[in-house]
């Protein structure tokens, strides 16, 4: 499909054998307009969550961890992996967007419940922190005994503006992405530039503490 239409695919998740043969690695591949595999991202934030008691997920017990932050180069510009619930580790998109990234994917069955309060809220802030532009493809509807999942497929501008949705159902959306506005938004907001990585490095640990009394105890 990628070879016959010029274009690259960005394939949503696929299992792959993992060391363990217990498990696998859930993968998101990148296809680039030959036909040739230019990208694979196996997700390092595996879904060990209790949303509530209908929603209770433990991907781990099936699932090897990724350990590699991965971007990959299409059409002249860098674009960075995710998937689903690394949606909420900002740290992975500040990596990918110091590697260059202007566009973050994230492919996800984000869960109905989380979805609809957590979804675009998050979708925005990774877009605003990074001034990139955030490209998510989400699986829509019921399946798998009786999950439910959000959908609203959408794609953000790197101002934090929402450029196009799709709520629900089966589709697609298209959008024009002007990189022209990713470095007028890192000219305008210069946050890139004005991170103080070493002065946050520094800084001790909760963990580190002799004590773990509150700073209102300490005072």
């Amino acid at each position: 499909f990628a070879r016959e239409h010029e274009v690259a695919v960005v394939c949503g998740t696929l299992p792959f054998s993992a060391p363990d043969p217990r498990k696998v690695t859930n993968s998101c591949l990148v296809i680039g307009p030959s036909g040739a595999t230019l990208a694979r991202y196996d997700k390092m934030h595996l879904f060990d969550v209790a949303v509530d008691e209908a929603n209770t997920f433990c991907e781990s017990a099936r699932v090897t961890p990724g350990e590699q932050v991965v971007t990959v180069e299409l059409f002249g510009h860098t674009m960075g992996l995710s998937i689903c619930y690394d949606l909420r580790f900002p740290e992975l998109y500040r990596a990918l967007t110091l590697r260059g990234a202007e566009v973050l994917f994230v492919p996800a069955a984000f869960t109905h419940e989380t979805g609809r309060v957590h979804w675009e809220v998050l979708l925005r802030a990774r877009a605003i922190e990074n001034l990139s532009y955030v490209v998510a493809p989400a699986q829509w509807g019921e399946h798998g005994a009786g999950r439910q999942s959000w959908g609203h497929t959408t794609i953000i501008g790197p101002w934090g503006d929402v450029l196009a949705e799709l709520p629900a159902g089966e589709g697609t959306i298209v959008h024009d992405l002007d990189f022209g506005r990713v470095a007028e938004a890192r000219r305008r907001i210069p946050s890139l530039s004005n991170m103080r990585l070493g002065a946050i490095a520094s800084l001790p640990s909760a963990n580190s503490r002799a004590d773990h009394t509150s700073p209102a105890e300490q005072t």
